[in-house]
């Protein structure tokens, strides 16, 4: 069996936060979020990191970020693309971003031949997160069934101070196996724990702690991208009709629709650790603290790359 890529989802632009989010520092020696993830994905084991980037962005990544990696590991880089559809189709007047983290995963097709976990950017997840899905990725081929992985974030551990959040509520069955994922887009903390609105506040409904959310922490067999490929052609069909300026093709999305055509089988595993991410530039702070304490601890050496 192949052992396990990680795929790094790197083309977006943090409208929220206000910039080039997943290039700005939040550690010692310019180390940005991504150093800290791919130094803990080494650790669990993966060796190659595949960056999904924008071509405008190129350079600037690769003097930031990919260079130092490259010392450490293998890299390659791949674009995503608003032109890159399937045959037949054509970007609509006015569409401006790409088509969403399916056609993210999509652009990494040509390079990726087995087993992968994808995650975003600038997010923060946590050493134990890679060593589980490193590990279940190794272990679970293919077999009657896809066989997927998600690792989930206890509520409690996504919040931020700064403003609301938007993440997928996950539903289980016995096995730990994901049934369903509901998005809400407006969570944020209570006064006694996490709470969602769908009406802009009118009303709250408590999200208990331990409710498992997903972060964007897939792991995949080859099979998801040939079935994302596949199902792109309906995706942009309907979108086309009724969205063209904005649709995006999810990630999550796909997921569902193996899982309900009985085609995917995807374990929910969970981390207990805190996520840190930069939704808004205030949270930057935040994850700086938490990064100069951990480094403290013993957990980073202060320069990632030179060890």
């Amino acid at each position: 069996m192949k052992k396990p890529v990680l795929v790094i989802m790197a083309a977006g632009m943090g409208s929220r936060y206000g910039g080039l989010k997943q290039l700005d520092p939040v550690g010692g020696y310019d180390q940005v979020i991504l150093d800290y993830s791919i130094y803990d994905a080494r650790r669990a084991g993966f060796e190659t990191v595949v960056f999904v980037i924008k071509p405008q962005i190129e350079e600037e990544f690769k003097a930031r970020v990919g260079r130092r990696v490259e010392r450490c590991m293998q890299v390659k880089y791949v674009h995503q693309l608003l032109e890159d559809l399937p045959e037949g189709y054509a970007v609509p007047a006015g569409r401006e971003k790409p088509w969403g983290t399916a056609q993210a995963a999509l652009a990494a097709r040509h390079v990726v031949d087995g087993p992968f976990a994808i995650i975003n950017a600038d997010d923060y997840y946590g050493p134990e997160a890679y060593q589980k899905i490193y590990d279940y990725l190794s272990a679970h081929p293919d077999g009657a069934l896809y066989e997927y992985v998600m690792v989930g974030y206890l509520v409690e551990n996504t919040v931020t101070e700064n403003g609301h959040v938007a993440r997928g509520i996950c539903q289980e069955d016995q096995e730990h196996c994901l049934t369903q994922i509901t998005e809400r887009t407006h969570i944020e903390q209570g006064p006694v724990c996490p709470r969602f609105t769908e009406n802009g506040g009118e009303t709250w409904t408590d999200l208990p702690q331990g409710t498992v959310v997903s972060m964007n922490m897939w792991g995949f067999t080859r099979s998801f991208l040939d079935e994302a490929e596949r199902g792109f052609p309906a995706f942009l069909d309907r979108a086309l009709a009724e969205n063209p300026a904005k649709a995006e093709y999810f990630l999550p999305s796909v997921v569902s629709r193996l899982i309900e055509a009985g085609k995917a089988r995807v374990k929910v595993l969970r981390s207990g650790d805190k996520w840190y991410g930069v939704t808004y530039r205030e949270d930057k702070q935040a994850v700086q603290r938490a990064i100069a304490e951990k480094t403290a601890a013993g957990l980073y050496p202060e320069r990632l790359w030179e060890v």
